[in-house]
């Protein structure tokens, strides 16, 4: 799958679930880590996990300033990075108040996608001087109001990003002034799409630049993509879980989600220049199938990602 030499990588949510199986997974074939922590909690528990074989740094995504202050440490620092893995995903599920990042942002919109525009656009010299490198970038089958999680509650859909526009203090990029957490998250996986296509334009495909779907993960020992919400209901948490996992057959495991993010880093014959993206994609209940397949319609929007992408970099100047 990979050549012989360690390689270096850098990965955002690599704390807890997908990330952190696949950092094990990585580390155990001696590959060197560098993994992005929330805090010093969050990088002690992740150390741990990982029996010390790999390397913390202390980046708060929801604060931009931290994150820019740790480009800096890492340009200084000058290692090559064979990938940036940009997996980290926050979601509130079911809330209707917005939170905001120490800029002010929605925080969703912060975390998910403006952190890691930065990380992508800062990084690029240590990418280049490596010799295979790559980018990878988490989004979700939900960013397609066509896929099966597309279609529950609201579609995602950006509107003409007036609320990017609007700058911080609006809580949905579209300009509704009422948030649904769903949908923000729909809405920055969307985001993150784009994100890979613009990036893919602005490095003319030199570099492979590769967004993925997991598919619908839930661990038996963790509330999922409920984690961070204020609203949980144990209970429901719980049968939810059970009716997707156990009864419907609906999810993929957390080993196996790793080994296609674990793949994804490190298999040179899946990186090819330019942009792609993968689906784990439910065929039948208890069979996924991982291949490239088209992205939503909006998605494919280049003017739409140019536009992002632009205004994403005139709101985090005016921070």
């Amino acid at each position: 799958m990979s050549h012989a030499e360690p390689r270096r990588l850098l990965l955002t949510g690599a704390s807890s679930g997908i990330g952190l199986e696949a950092a094990k997974q990585m580390a155990a074939r001696g590959h060197q880590l560098t993994i992005l922590c929330r805090n010093q909690a969050r990088s002690d528990l992740t150390l741990q996990a990982l029996s010390g074989a790999a390397q913390t740094l202390i980046c708060d995504l929801a604060d931009l300033d931290a994150v820019r202050a740790t480009t800096d440490q890492l340009l200084a620092r000058g290692w090559p990075l064979d990938a940036v893995v940009l997996n980290a995903g926050l979601q509130y599920a079911g809330e209707r108040q917005p939170r905001w990042s120490a800029q002010g942002i929605e925080l969703t919109f912060a975390v998910n996608q403006l952190a890691h525009q930065v990380l992508a656009t800062a990084l690029l010299p240590l990418l280049r001087a490596a010799s295979r490198p790559r980018v990878v970038i988490t989004a979700s089958e939900v960013h397609n109001p066509v896929s099966g999680g597309g279609k529950v509650g609201k579609p995602a859909g950006l509107g003409d990003l007036s609320g990017l526009h609007q700058g911080a203090g609006c809580p949905m990029l579209d300009g509704s002034p009422v948030f649904d957490g769903d949908k923000a998250y729909k809405d920055s996986k969307l985001c993150n799409v784009l994100l890979a296509r613009e990036l893919n334009r602005r490095l003319e495909g030199a570099i492979p630049v590769m967004a993925w779907s997991p598919g619908l993960v839930i661990a038996r020992d963790s509330g999922g993509f409920f984690r961070y919400s204020r609203q949980q209901n144990p209970l429901g948490m719980a049968a939810f879980a059970w009716v997707a996992r156990d009864l419907l057959r609906l999810t993929e495991s957390l080993p196996r989600a790793g080994a296609l993010l674990t793949a994804l880093c490190l298999d040179d014959g899946i990186a090819t220049p330019g942009f792609s993206y993968r689906s784990n994609h439910l065929v039948r209940p208890g069979v996924h199938r991982f291949e490239l397949v088209d992205t939503s319609a909006e998605a494919t929007d280049l003017a739409k990602a140019a536009a992002l992408w632009n205004g994403s970099e005139a709101l985090l100047a005016s921070l």
